[in-house]
């Protein structure tokens, strides 16, 4: 019998990447809602879009099985709202919020590990300086946005008022639809009283960081995947993910045990998660730096890479209450990684790569995959999701037999990618 599997937001690319799974081959899937009317959007109206993925849903001649997504807000907190109302499989609406919420997160996590930087609420339209008990240098970002977005270091508290002014410029385009999802829930009073349009100021931390990848089915934690996150040096932004993790392994044994700690503490079931970690090699310390109620799409290729599947294959066995089938080790490189080429300045895109250019670059480096994030003609300050600090050309994913050889294929790649910025400001 055939499973209809319902994606919210689907996508062509991350959809190849589900077609093309043997697990999942009873399954027959469906887009939910266009991409396009969920992610990269000037306004995220919460009740309409439940409203025409509900007139979606009731329109479908057949039996819904699951309904899935890999988007962060609002498609995270969408999919279990459907999948209650429907008597789905799903995680529960304030398990999602429970990790989503970046000021509660770190109240919870407080609770159940040490490795927790000091942290403190902000109110963005009140406080000038940082709270109490909470040192510079710190960050200061909005308890909940994405991709980095609106996230600030800063050191004095000249730097901090100047952040909030920021803030304050775009917090509301994913704090107010945020709200209409706390309204759902029986919230703590500080919560409550905090919304979704406040801050967390939190220490800042440094090391290396890492993301532990997995789900909890009901049975327990268990735990797939520990991925490297390689920072541009001097930078917060990033350069490149790496798996496998090349982290000692008691460095390992150690954040798995604080993520198994706290996703148990939240109660976080039936939905895949990532959690990512800092890890200081001098002292030692290691730092929680935030909860995903949701896998990795950026991680998909690594997987297929190194364990044979992409972790895509997870999300929707949980969601159609199945015990996930993972591999280890059965696919066809050593190492992967998805690199991140960016740029520093800004500027307007006078020549990108052709997808000529690509496909000839593809065919000479096998493993590799690029996926330009800057066309031709696109001025770099209006790419949509960058981080605070720099601009993103592209994407490469790039499967090796070896780390010399992940590195040496990276460089050939990027000095092959015509890209031309005409470094000026203005209009075109």
């Amino acid at each position: 019998m055939v499973a209809h599997v319902f994606v919210l937001g689907h996508d062509e690319r991350n959809g190849e990447t589900l077609r093309g799974l043997p697990a999942l081959a009873d399954c027959e899937l469906h887009p939910l809602l266009d991409v396009d009317r969920l992610v990269h959007v000037d306004e995220i109206d919460l009740p309409a879009l439940l409203e025409e993925a509900d007139r979606e849903l009731n329109a479908f001649d057949g039996r819904v099985d699951a309904i899935v997504g890999y988007w962060d807000f609002p498609v995270s907190s969408l999919v279990p709202i459907l999948c209650e109302r429907r008597g789905l499989p799903g995680a529960d609406l304030r398990a999602v919020v429970l990790c989503e919420h970046k000021y509660w997160s770190r109240v919870v996590q407080a609770e159940v590990i040490d490795d927790v930087p000091r942290f403190g609420l902000v109110h963005v339209d009140e406080d000038t300086a940082a709270p109490d008990g909470v040192r510079y240098p710190l960050w200061v970002k909005p308890v909940k946005s994405f991709s980095s977005q609106m996230a600030y270091r800063v050191t004095d508290d000249e730097g901090f008022r100047a952040a909030l002014a920021e803030i304050q410029e775009g917090i509301d385009k994913v704090g107010k639809p945020f709200e209409d999802v706390l309204a759902r829930l029986d919230l703590p009073r500080e919560i409550a009283e905090a919304g979704g349009r406040s801050c967390v100021a939190e220490e800042a931390v440094s090391g290396r960081q890492i993301t532990v990848e997995g789900y909890d089915q009901g049975d327990g934690v268990h735990l797939y995947g520990v991925i490297d996150t390689v920072n541009y040096p001097g930078t917060s932004s990033f350069l490149r993910y790496q798996y496998p993790s090349s982290l000692p392994a008691d460095v390992v044994e150690r954040i798995t045990a604080d993520t198994r700690r706290v996703i148990e503490h939240i109660g976080l079931r039936h939905v895949p998660f990532n959690v990512e970690f800092f890890w200081d090699e001098d002292s030692g310390a290691v730092h929680l730096l935030e909860i995903n109620a949701r896998h990795s799409q950026s991680h998909a290729p690594m997987f297929e890479d190194v364990d044979g599947v992409p972790n895509h294959q997870v999300l929707v066995q949980l969601g159609l209450g199945r015990d996930p089938d993972f591999p280890h080790r059965q696919g066809e490189h050593a190492i992967s990684g998805k690199w991140f080429y960016r740029t520093f300045e800004d500027g307007w895109v006078r020549r990108a790569p052709t997808d000529a250019e690509i496909a000839a670059l593809e065919r000479e480096h096998p493993g590799v995959r690029v996926h330009l994030m800057a066309e031709e003609g696109e001025r770099l300050s209006e790419l949509p999701d960058q981080d605070s600090y720099s601009y993103e050309l592209a994407h490469l994913y790039i499967g090796a037999g070896s780390e010399q050889e992940f590195h040496d294929t990276y460089e050939r790649c990027t000095r092959a990618l015509p890209f031309e910025i005409e470094r000026r400001g203005g209009d075109a």
